[in-house]
């Protein structure tokens, strides 16, 4: 689709004029519209509305400031350049306060107002990229993935700039942080969208029966195979296959992976004939695969040929505040599935979820919520609903923290130390409020919460 052509609204009653500053434009590569009243103006918003407004203040039905704010109230993507006489330097700066970009004094040059919109344009460009970029990074969700980190942004736009090739994806991250979602949400966005997603966990299938679920088989093909197996690999033709915890698999199968990988044809157990299948491959390992080719455990050449693009997916520890976002998520799903009526953490228990550390990730906090839903009943997630290990680190005591009196004259304090005191203070400030706390000092609560329990 070609790129729209910049739009700009010349508003001015003088017919003469208006055709002048239409024929300086010329040659700007912009489309010029003349009208002659405010009315005339206002109606030009309802359909397009222009990028640039060179708006004339005295107008014969109502006066431009009045243009300008209409505009502004209606949030407008669109900058105005006020065009005024020489005697309205007033109103023009009245305008500017009003929200104008500039303003130019009559009698305009060419050059004059061929600058001007030029710039109008660019601070428009810049205003729509400003706010895609808000709107990128500002999402809480993303094809079933809950976050609004910057660690979590960072994952969404890899997956949504890794989507629509075929390359493979290589997902690492510890268990629980949600690897199956990420390759899930790739699937989503890719072009495969309308075939199979087929899912392999390497490490919960046996390894003699491992070759038999990712190729296929045909019946009799070795001791208890009464059956003919199509295999995930042919399962999944023209979509995508899978393979979670693939460090797991054994290194005689891997061999057999990576010459499918590369001539993309599935040889089935007791069959002569190979298959074509047209899959794109993600995989994810919750270890270091860099030290499992080291050591010996994955072979080299087949982590290569996976590792096209690389995703990480962050523990929950280090999203900041995406613990409370998962955690309300969850509550609402697991409430509405029970018939129960919670809506809201109290502030103790939003503290005792920041403080703790999420060893198993999401998926204990996943656990963790529905376990409060089932055996508690009410509208407010307390504290002691809380399994008591968790509970209890939101009530520590506070770290020590050096002692507030300022240092002697000359003396320098150790950085720590006047953190330690900023966050002291703040605390103390707030009464006790870590979340407030954290507000006013601009960081996360859990960044708070982390230097407490290394510093205390």
């Amino acid at each position: 689709m070609p790129p729209l052509i910049p739009q700009v609204l010349i508003v001015e009653d003088v017919s003469t004029l208006a055709a002048t500053y239409a024929a300086y434009l010329s040659s700007e590569g912009v489309s010029a519209t003349a009208v002659q009243t405010g009315r005339e103006a206002l109606a030009q918003f309802d359909d397009r509305p222009p990028d640039v407004v060179a708006l004339d203040i005295n107008l014969p039905d109502m006066n431009g400031i009045d243009v300008l704010r209409e505009i502004k109230q209606r949030g407008l993507p669109t900058e105005v350049i006020v065009v005024t006489a020489q005697g309205s330097i007033n109103t023009a700066v009245e305008a500017m306060r009003e929200g104008a970009f500039d303003f130019i004094v009559k009698p305009l040059s060419r050059e004059r107002l061929r600058v001007t919109v030029r710039n109008a344009l660019e601070r428009r460009k810049l205003t729509d990229t400003v706010e895609a970029l808000k709107e990128e990074f500002g999402r809480d969700q993303f094809c079933g993935l809950v976050g609004r980190s910057l660690a979590m942004q960072s994952v969404y736009r890899i997956i949504q700039s890794a989507a629509p090739s075929s390359a493979t994806v290589f997902i690492t991250g510890e268990s629980g942080t949600g690897k199956e979602l990420c390759a899930a949400a790739i699937h989503r966005l890719s072009k495969r969208k309308d075939r199979p997603f087929v899912a392999v966990n390497c490490a919960a299938i046996p390894r003699d029966l491992l070759e038999s679920e990712l190729f296929g088989h045909v019946k009799g093909a070795f001791t208890g195979a009464a059956t003919t197996r199509l295999g995930a690999a042919l399962q999944a033709d023209g979509g995508t296959l899978f393979l979670d915890e693939i460090g797991e698999m054994d290194p005689a199968l891997q061999a057999k992976m990576l010459r499918f990988l590369q001539t993309g044809q599935v040889q089935r157990l007791g069959e002569d004939k190979p298959r074509q299948a047209d899959v794109r491959v993600v995989c994810a390992t919750n270890r270091d695969p860099r030290a499992a080719v080291a050591e010996g455990r994955f072979r080299e050449d087949l982590f290569y040929r996976l590792y096209v693009i690389p995703v990480q997916m962050p523990p929950l520890r280090e999203r900041d505040d995406d613990v409370l976002l998962l955690a309300q998520h969850f509550l609402q799903d697991f409430a509405h599935q029970d018939g129960k009526k919670f809506s809201r953490f109290s502030p103790e228990a939003e503290d005792a979820l920041l403080a703790y550390g999420w060893p198993g990730n999401v998926r204990e906090l996943q656990n963790v919520i529905r376990n409060v839903v089932v055996l508690n009943d009410g509208e407010t997630v307390e504290a002691p609903m809380l399994p008591a290990g968790i509970a209890r680190s939101g009530t520590a005591g506070p770290a020590r923290v050096p002692s507030a009196a300022p240092p002697a004259q000359g003396s320098i304090l150790p950085l720590d130390d006047v953190i330690d005191r900023a966050i002291a203070n703040a605390i103390a400030l707030n009464e006790g409020s870590i979340p407030r706390a954290a507000a006013a000092l601009k960081v996360s609560p859990s960044t708070i919460y982390r230097r407490r329990q290394a510093r205390g």
